[in-house]
């Protein structure tokens, strides 16, 4: 496929803005182009066709199975772009007077509630934007809160588990605590008494998900609460993985202080592309205090923004949050109404039917019934036939589905980390696995197809040193040489990379 530069031939146009009866804009001589910039050139048809090429190389929900692990990539129902199009949702200014915009109060002062009905805990902000800025936000406060009780010096640590998401180590480092890590046991679990030895005075909290991101429930998380709890720490849930167990159990009820929950993975809206997420913070009464500002109140019939929060950690987002994500989350919810279990019952069903059927051709790490993921790993098809879990992968493009995970978590070697989620149907589930199982057998009977894969796409095996060393992000024209890398040497380098 050309690019859209190499398409382009001079004189030809799409078509031309409308003349407006208005001065033209004054710009500073220095700001000034010495010259116009290089665009395309292309007639309107060219233009569309080029771009709706580019959109079918994409691959997405809606074009496909993505079991990516803990991820969560479900199918997001199209009602909800419906709702969150109405112009009362749609043209709402953030500045909108509060009496002019109850609405909109009333639905995330309802979303909140519900959330914290899902959590088991007792207030909630819907602020952060993502996940990650989830994390950060619920170590804050943790910090304002040791500070409040005049222990803010003391605790500086918060222990982490070796199967964390690499955004937890990240928030403990940007909210200045230090960090200490803790064991896996042999059957997956946090290893207890490796636990015990790293809690002490000093320790602020620990952050853990639960299930794991090996796809596992921790078999004692009463007693990992109750040794944070004794010496007086706090718990805190990251809630990448709470679609496996929504309306079954509660991170409340297990012991968890603070709780984040990432919306664009567990109650529908769409992932990537750069576009809004949404981690709210749900926490335990004796933290509600600390939460940011303004935080949505109802008084009677009437929602409003409550500032009047002295101990607030203030404001971790522009405004109130990522509205949009609200409004289609909110329409999920009580779209599910009471029978919200059934969507993580059905996701732990569909996960341990593929693990069923796979766990056979490939490594079990730890061999437990799993929840709403599991990880395998492809080290005995790394042993005896030279395949890796990226020739897995690569492979698996050929068979038309999205790679799970792979490589995470870092504890198993060659992981391959799969999450069917609750939308996908037996036949995408079974012909899944039928192209997992078929993987497994050309390893052993043609293993060059794996390692020379993908065939089918556009872009083959990359050279991701090469590519990351020396990202191409705009077209050079006459300057554009992919062989210079600033000299010979390290041209020749570069291809000796590749080759390698």
């Amino acid at each position: 496929m050309k690019l859209i530069f190499e398409k382009s031939s001079p004189g030809r146009r799409g078509g031309a803005p409308p003349a407006y009866d208005v001065p033209k804009a004054v710009v500073p001589e220095e700001l000034r182009r010495a010259e116009p910039p290089r665009l395309p050139e292309l007639a309107e048809p060219e233009l569309v066709r080029h771009f709706t090429e580019l959109s079918t190389r994409n691959f997405g929900i809606d074009t496909g199975f993505y079991p990516l692990g803990s991820c969560t990539m479900k199918y997001n129902p199209r009602v909800n772009e419906r709702l969150v199009m109405l112009p009362g949702f749609r043209d709402l200014h953030p500045y909108q007077d509060q009496d002019a915009a109850q609405g909109a109060l009333e639905l995330m002062w309802r979303l909140q509630e519900a959330l914290i009905e899902v959590s088991g805990l007792h207030a909630c902000s819907l602020q952060p934007a993502a996940g990650s800025q989830g994390e950060l936000t619920g170590l804050m406060l943790m910090r304002a809160y040791f500070a409040d009780r005049g222990e803010g010096d003391q605790r500086d640590t918060i222990v982490t588990a070796d199967t964390a998401h690499g955004t937890n180590p990240a928030s403990v480092t940007m909210a200045g605590y230090k960090l200490a890590k803790v064991r896996t046991d042999a059957r997956g679990n946090v290893d207890v008494a490796h636990l015990r030895e790293l809690v002490d005075e000093r320790t602020a909290g620990l952050m853990l998900t639960n299930p794991s991101t090996l796809g596992l429930f921790d078999e004692h998380i009463e007693e990992i609460a109750a040794i944070f709890h004794e010496a007086g720490g706090l718990l805190y849930y990251d809630g990448a993985n709470l679609n496996a167990v929504c309306g079954i159990s509660r991170p409340g009820d297990m012991g968890f202080d603070i709780v984040h929950i990432n919306l664009h993975k567990t109650f529908s809206q769409p992932h990537g592309g750069g576009g809004p997420g949404g981690g709210p913070i749900v926490v335990r009464e004796k933290l509600q205090p600390f939460l940011p500002v303004p935080a949505v109140v109802r008084d009677g019939d009437r929602f409003r923004l409550d500032f009047d929060r002295p101990k607030s950690i203030g404001k971790v987002r522009g405004f109130t949050g990522p509205f949009g994500v609200f409004v289609r989350s909110y329409a999920y919810i009580r779209s599910y109404g009471p029978r919200l279990r059934e969507m993580s019952e059905v996701a732990v069903l569909n996960a341990n039917y593929v693990l069923a059927r796979l766990k056979e051709e490939y490594d079990l790490p730890f061999d437990r019934l799993c929840m709403h993921e599991f990880v395998l790993s492809a080290r005995r098809l790394k042993r005896e036939h030279g395949i890796s879990a990226l020739d897995v992968a690569k492979r698996l493009m050929d068979y038309g589905f999205h790679p799970p995970t792979i490589y995470f978590p870092l504890i198993v070697a060659e992981a391959l980390m799969v999450e069917p989620t609750e939308t996908e149907a037996k036949e995408t589930l079974d012909a899944f696995c039928d192209a997992m199982l078929a993987i497994a057998r050309e390893a052993a009977d043609n293993p060059e197809l794996l390692r020379d894969a993908p065939h089918g796409r556009p872009v083959q095996r990359l050279d991701e040193v090469r590519a990351a060393k020396r990202a191409i992000v705009k077209y050079g024209f006459e300057a554009h040489d992919d062989a210079a890398a600033g000299d010979e040497t390290g041209g020749r380098q570069l291809e000796a990379q590749k080759g390698a």
